[in-house]
């Protein structure tokens, strides 16, 4: 358990509810760069998830898929099941049939972790008036996460194996390649690069890069 990594989840979480809050206090919006609070939790993420393979790997000397995908799906699955079944009903009262059909569709790209490029290719902008008929959009995120999940286990195994010795220059190369194309794509394709996991990646694997310091060169409690 890390408290100041949950201490750091709450400075995003209440970044991100002041920001759609909308605030105003003496004429001026003090949180209108809270959206940050989504960055903060993609570098956590990366971090903790690849902690947890490395630590793994460190300890057994070997890495269980199995293992890793059942304790992401019993920590992620149960809570999204509920806000799903809580919502379907209230959705079913107050939205107009065609919202509603949307609304159904949004769910299930949510199950299957591809809500992301649902709501880019459905012309969805994050934050827009029309978000507000679209109590799903938030799993965008979830998604781009658990696209990560998929992917990154496998080829971090794959580079540990065959390019232990250059990992950092790996990960050196995916953080820049990943923000020069947040970059580009956030001037050309704004909406794509944010919905999108390669434009997103170099936060990921910016946590992913300071946990393998962490574990080569240990971590000093203060």
């Amino acid at each position: 358990y890390r408290p100041e990594i949950d201490g750091l989840r709450a400075i995003a979480v209440l970044a991100v509810i002041f920001y759609h809050a909308e605030i105003i206090l003496f004429g001026r919006n003090y949180f209108q760069g809270g959206y940050l609070g989504v960055d903060i939790f993609f570098v956590i993420s990366g971090y903790l998830i690849t902690t947890f393979i490395l630590k793994e790997l460190k300890h057994t000397g070997k890495f269980s898929f199995l293992n890793f995908y059942e304790r992401r799906v019993r920590r992620i699955l149960p809570a999204l099941f509920t806000v799903m079944l809580v919502s379907l009903p209230i959705g079913w009262l107050y939205l107009l049939p065609i919202s509603f059909v949307d609304f159904t569709k949004s769910i299930l790209s949510s199950i299957f972790f591809g809500s992301n490029y649902y709501f880019y290719y459905t012309g969805q902008i994050y934050n827009a008036e029309s978000s507000l008929l679209k109590p799903f959009l938030h799993t965008w995120s979830l998604s781009i996460e658990e696209q990560f999940y998929i992917i990154f286990p496998l080829l971090l195994i794959l580079f540990l194996k065959f390019f232990k010795k250059y990992i950092y220059y790996v990960f050196a190369i995916g953080i820049f390649t990943s923000l020069l194309l947040a970059d580009w794509g956030s001037k050309n394709y704004p909406s794509l690069t944010f919905y999108s996991l390669p434009a997103r990646g170099w936060e990921l694997l910016l946590g992913a890069f300071l946990s393998q310091l962490e574990i080569s060169y240990g971590r000093k409690d203060y």
